[in-house]
């Protein structure tokens, strides 16, 4: 089996496949000052609760944006499971062009989900990625990475708002009845939502008319699911998008057996 990693800047989720299908999924916070140990355990924990021997790993793809954990996850793959991962980065195949002016300085989230989404629709898209930043990237009819922007992450946002306003309490992220509210949390609420709500269909609306054609606008991350159903523009959600990409990406670099020509 194939284990899949998505380290991001709050969460990392990990999933298993056996072939193309995704067996298993988990989310977990990303600790920097973890150690190779403490995540060794933590994941054996994860697979042991679902009955699932490390034996069983064959290979380990690893998609990072945070560098330091790599100095945690690149050891743990060899001493947990004798595994030398796979590192999403410079170098290896994803199939897809990119038209940046320097491709190293794509996070490898967006190009993973990229690969997955023109792999799963092969069309115009428009990705929405809600993670500790929201990223929006477009990619076009022919398969190619054109780019995108980014903005404040949702959650980014309201500890700003937690932070800076003295009187204002943290609130849970829901819908509230009503955009004219009568109460303070309601209040934040109502802002938070349709505000970022709003952002989310700018920036779409604008990339749409740059572009010149009709993406399909697909959201994944975390928070997709919350944002979607008030934003006008999404028109699907994938929240195991990365994870998919990762798949593909490993399908494209698997080191060759020796039956199939390797050394």
């Amino acid at each position: 089996m194939l284990l899949v990693i998505d380290v991001g800047n709050t969460n990392t989720v990990l999933g298993l496949y056996d072939g193309n299908e995704l067996v298993h999924d988990w989310r977990i916070r990303t600790v920097v000052d973890h150690t190779v140990d403490e995540y060794g355990a933590l994941i054996l924990n994860l697979l042991k609760n679902c009955r699932i021997s490390s034996k069983t790993i064959r290979d380990i793809i690893i998609s990072c944006v945070v560098p330091p954990m790599l100095n945690i996850l690149e050891p743990l793959c060899q001493k947990y499971f004798g595994i030398e991962p796979i590192i999403v980065g410079p170098g290896i195949k994803t199939g897809m062009p990119i038209f940046y002016d320097n491709p190293r300085e794509v996070g490898a989230d967006r190009i993973v989900n990229a690969v997955a989404a023109y792999e799963k629709y092969r069309r115009a898209l428009i990705i929405v990625d809600f993670g500790t930043a929201t990223t929006f990237d477009y990619i076009s009819p022919k398969g190619e990475y054109m780019g995108g922007c980014i903005a404040p992450g949702i959650m980014i946002s309201c500890e700003a708002l937690f932070e800076r306003a003295a009187k204002l309490p943290r609130v849970e992220l829901t819908k509230p009845r009503s955009i004219i509210t009568k109460d303070t949390v309601s209040g934040m609420q109502a802002g938070i939502m349709y505000g970022y709500a709003g952002l989310v269909d700018g920036i779409v609306e604008r990339m749409k008319a740059e572009a010149a054609s009709s993406p399909l606008v697909l959201a994944t991350g975390g928070l997709a699911r919350v944002i979607a159903r008030e934003a006008k523009q999404i028109d699907e959600v994938d929240e195991l998008l990365t994870l998919e990409g990762l798949n593909i990406i490993f399908t494209r670099n698997r080191p060759k057996l020796p039956d199939e020509g390797g050394i």
